[in-house]
């Protein structure tokens, strides 16, 4: 059964995506379509659901009640309770700003206009091509119990303990110090979302802090001494840094003050 978490404030769109999504198959099981008209609400079932109500995609309309950030709220408070959960914007904003900050600032999998020609099986066709990517992406992170892992890559959630090919990751202008715990925060949010890039305000957001004092330059140092951690375990030859450059392990994305963990093949 495929759960879709939808946010859209317009009834007659509701009206009229609602019966062909209901109607669609898409897991040879019927489908379960959960809609909120505030994002408000949405953002509170979110906080309060456990995570037997993760949903397999969610649906989001940006602009809410004339308010264009509406929208992100929902997508921000999603991935920080399911991180690996598909979005879609379903929107009558595209190319504007708002589709540029969906992609850019969120990580959205998809951007769908409303106003399209049939519209309808567009929508169909791309919420099955996302779930099916879903189920097929070999470089999500596995819960373990209480361990996060991503290839050679184990992180303790309990103890916040970080372990790069068995061996734990240390502050590295001192060894005898453990690595700090922010730089510690900021590795497993990069895992979590894993291969999506985390811009800097939506690391900010994750990690629950002041946006104007959680700036791109601490979040480039934070990423320096991860990387720096990382090259110690190694020998601090320099082996994790050539890593990052060949496009795996801390990858810096774009010109938007973004990075994403891209896991490391065996042969690196």
């Amino acid at each position: 059964m495929a759960r879709i978490f939808w946010v859209e404030d317009r009834t007659h769109w509701v009206d009229k995506f609602g019966p062909v999504l209901e109607a669609e198959s898409f897991d040879e099981a019927p489908t379960e379509l959960e809609v909120f008209k505030f994002a408000e609400a949405a953002c509170q079932h979110i906080k309060r659901a456990d995570d037997a109500a993760r949903p397999d995609v969610a649906l989001i309309d940006a602009h809410m009640n004339g308010n264009d950030a509406a929208g992100f709220s929902v997508s921000r408070a999603l991935q920080r309770k399911w991180p690996d959960v598909p979005l879609i914007f379903l929107s009558e904003h595209a190319g504007t700003g708002i589709e540029q900050e969906a992609f850019e600032g969120t990580g959205a999998r998809d951007f769908i206009a409303k106003h399209q020609r049939n519209v309808e099986s567009v929508l169909v066709w791309r919420i099955r091509a996302v779930l099916r990517e879903a189920g097929m992406r070999q470089t999500v992170p596995r819960q373990a119990g209480e361990r996060l892992e991503s290839g050679d890559l184990a992180i303790d959630t309990v103890s916040w303990e970080v372990y790069w090919r068995g061996i734990k990751l240390m502050n590295p202008t001192n060894p005898k110090r453990p690595l700090a715990p922010m730089p510690r925060k900021i590795l497993r949010f990069l895992v979590e979302a894993s291969p999506r890039p985390l811009p800097t305000a939506v690391m900010a957001d994750k990690l629950d802090v002041d946006s104007e004092r959680f700036s791109y330059a601490s979040y480039r140092q934070h990423i320096r001494t991860l990387r720096l951690a990382f090259d110690q375990a190694m020998g601090g030859q320099g082996a994790f840094l050539d890593i990052c450059k060949a496009g795996e392990g801390i990858v810096t994305f774009g010109d938007k003050g973004a990075y994403c963990w891209k896991k490391v093949s065996r042969a690196s």
